[in-house]
């Protein structure tokens, strides 16, 4: 990062906001540079004196809040949460609101699909080649032994396997997505019920011998019961655009100099 001396001067209406001050504020704002993380943290600040001196302006004081998880919040974010309450409202999602959104987005409402797995790891890590390539050859094995003796498999998984699973014959009940790592989902998922894996499955435990059980597919989630989460869903987008048409117009009103401020789908208030 550059010496903060020379960095471009961050003023609102004639005011500076320290470079120190934005300095601090960018290891709050995780970027892939520094510079981008030194706007991120100048847009923040702005966007912070604004609300400031609004509050200011209309006389705003309220006594300390709290956040969701109940910590004590600063004067100045107690204010500019009064603030927002106080000049920001939105409509709350109705009925039919929330019906029209879900007939357009039913594919977002369906419970995931499931498959019973079972499975038999011979553990190795991946760096460690000779280690890989006799857990290798020692999943063949067993998957050649199922292939002819297919009730074999909780003999073989307690015998075998390095996963406490084993204790269950190998059973790791169902399995959902994303709920396992890739190639060890990507192989169940593309199994039928009751098939086995022809081939061993590699991930970074070892290497796997699958076999797929019962299959539920994906159902989708009726109205009623994701109502709720709809509504949330949708108060939470009106109050993010509100707030951002708020800024928008304090920003009309103020003199911003060496900075931008993000645009009304960016992350303005935090």
């Amino acid at each position: 990062m550059a010496e903060l001396a020379d960095r471009v001067r961050v003023v609102v209406d004639g005011r500076e906001i320290p470079p120190q001050d934005i300095a601090a504020e960018a290891q709050n704002h995780p970027a892939g540079d520094a510079e981008a993380a030194w706007q991120a943290a100048a847009q923040a600040l702005v966007v912070r004196r604004l609300l400031i001196d609004e509050a200011d302006r209309l006389g705003i004081a309220t006594a300390p809040l709290t956040d969701a998880e109940g910590r004590l919040l600063t004067d100045e974010d107690s204010r500019i949460e009064a603030l927002l309450a106080a000049e920001v409202r939105t409509p709350e999602a109705d009925e039919a609101t929330a019906r029209r959104f879900y007939d357009l987005h039913r594919d977002r409402f369906a419970s995931p699909p499931l498959v019973e797995a079972e499975h038999i790891l011979f553990a190795a890590a991946p760096d460690d080649s000779l280690a890989y390539g006799l857990a290798t050859g020692d999943a063949r094995t067993a998957i050649r032994r199922l292939q002819q003796d297919p009730a074999a498999f909780a003999e073989l998984a307690g015998r075998h396997s390095a996963c406490p699973s084993k204790e269950q014959g190998g059973n790791l009940g169902q399995i959902g997505p994303g709920q396992t790592v890739t190639e060890f989902e990507a192989a169940l998922f593309a199994l039928g019920e009751g098939e086995l894996c022809g081939e061993p499955v590699k991930t970074r435990y070892g290497v796997h011998v699958i076999r797929a059980g019962r299959r539920q597919e994906a159902r989708e989630l009726p109205f009623e019961l994701v109502r709720d989460r709809i509504g949330q869903y949708l108060e939470e987008a009106s109050w993010r655009r509100a707030v951002s048409q708020y800024l928008s117009v304090l920003a009309s009103r103020a003199q911003i100099v060496g900075a931008e401020l993000p645009s009304a789908d960016g992350p303005l208030v935090q």
